[in-house]
């Protein structure tokens, strides 16, 4: 691999754990992201933070701020998620629907790996860490149907309206629903029927 192809390898890794980190709350709107302490803290040079930073910014994760840098976002409002969570919708079943007939051994053992994982969050109540497995299961999807474009747009989408992840998760008084909804998608994937499979997505997706 050429060292631009392990720089951007770095990138993609660090804007996920990021992005991660914003969707599940660590980070908080408006706070401030400094390459020098990213870069501490990811063990890099300040090339792959930078690039990280700018492709979060792009996603509309993070914004400029004049004397700055960048900081987190804000989500956008609840008036907007009526617009936004059926476009979401859309996104993932078409996707689901671009890689359903050709799902491996493989893809269900990192489903059930994150499932697994998924299990002991909620079991715990520990909603960071369910939201951003909650995020990173439907992400394996758009992942999966291997269409970058598509994957951008969603992750665009999610950025939006990531508060509504976290609200949905901390208003359940059994967090395990969180889990056996997912565990319950896994199972219709598991039976082979593309239009079942699509409408439990679809369910999910509110």
């Amino acid at each position: 691999m050429t060292a631009r192809g392990l720089i951007r390898g770095l990138r993609e890794q660090i804007a996920n754990q990021l992005r991660d980190d914003i969707l599940s709350g660590r980070f908080e709107a408006g706070a401030r992201l400094s390459e020098t302490m990213l870069a501490d803290r990811f063990g890099v040079s300040r090339g792959p933070i930078r690039e990280a930073l700018v492709q979060l910014t792009n996603e509309g994760m993070l914004v400029g701020k004049p004397n700055c840098g960048v900081v987190v976002a804000s989500a956008a409002p609840d008036s907007i998620r009526e617009l936004i969570v059926p476009i979401r919708r859309t996104v993932e079943t078409y996707a689901l629907r671009q890689f359903f007939d050709s799902i491996t051994d493989d893809d269900f053992a990192a489903w059930e790996e994150l499932l697994e994982q998924m299990k002991k969050a909620c079991q715990k109540k520990d909603y960071n860490a369910t939201v951003e497995l909650d995020v990173a299961f439907h992400r394996s999807l758009l992942v999966r149907a291997g269409q970058p474009d598509l994957l951008a747009i969603w992750q665009t989408i999610v950025a939006r309206i990531r508060m509504h992840f976290r609200q949905a998760h901390m208003k359940m008084k059994d967090p395990m629903r969180i889990y056996a909804e997912h565990r319950a998608i896994v199972d219709v994937f598991r039976k082979g029927d593309k239009e079942a499979a699509v409408r439990m997505l679809e369910v999910n997706i509110e």
